[in-house]
């Protein structure tokens, strides 16, 4: 399945929400109703395959219908090359499983993430810890508004 936009996912179930970093990937998850999207796990990303393998089971485990991904656009909006880098790996991504993928405008998410858990004062161990898949919650938030709002 291609990517797709973001009101062509499935209307109903889980969404799973996917912040990819250069070392890690933030996964985050929708209750099936669609109003929280909640941090799930940080995956390492030390080799892509068992790092992938991981995610699917995590999109298993909550049943998954559909996939949002940040998309590290520049501050500009422009496309520089972390963006080729997610869409290469959700290109990997979709060699391994027929699954509707959409793109989330993620610009600031990490930093955002980093500063609401600065702000409930998680140790700096656990924000590393935790901030991408805190990130990936925030993509997946803000795909909710925008369905919600339908533009």
């Amino acid at each position: 399945m291609p990517v797709v936009d973001l009101f062509d996912l499935p209307a109903k179930g889980v969404l799973i929400g996917l912040d990819p970093g250069t070392k890690t990937l933030g996964v985050a998850a929708t209750d099936a109703s669609r109003i929280l999207a909640s941090p799930v796990e940080t995956i390492p990303k030390l080799k892509l395959a068992p790092a992938l393998a991981r995610f699917f089971e995590v999109y298993d485990d909550r049943k998954g219908v559909g996939l949002v991904v940040g998309l590290p656009l520049n501050t500009d909006g422009s496309q520089g090359p972390r963006v080729q880098s997610v869409r290469t790996l959700v290109s990997n991504l979709l060699k391994l499983r027929d699954i509707p993928v959409a793109y989330q405008d993620e610009r600031y998410s990490t930093v955002a993430a980093d500063e609401i858990m600065r702000e409930l004062s998680f140790t700096e161990q656990r924000r590393a810890d935790r901030v991408d898949a805190m990130a990936a919650a925030m993509i997946l938030h803000a795909a909710l508004e925008r369905l919600g709002k339908g533009a």
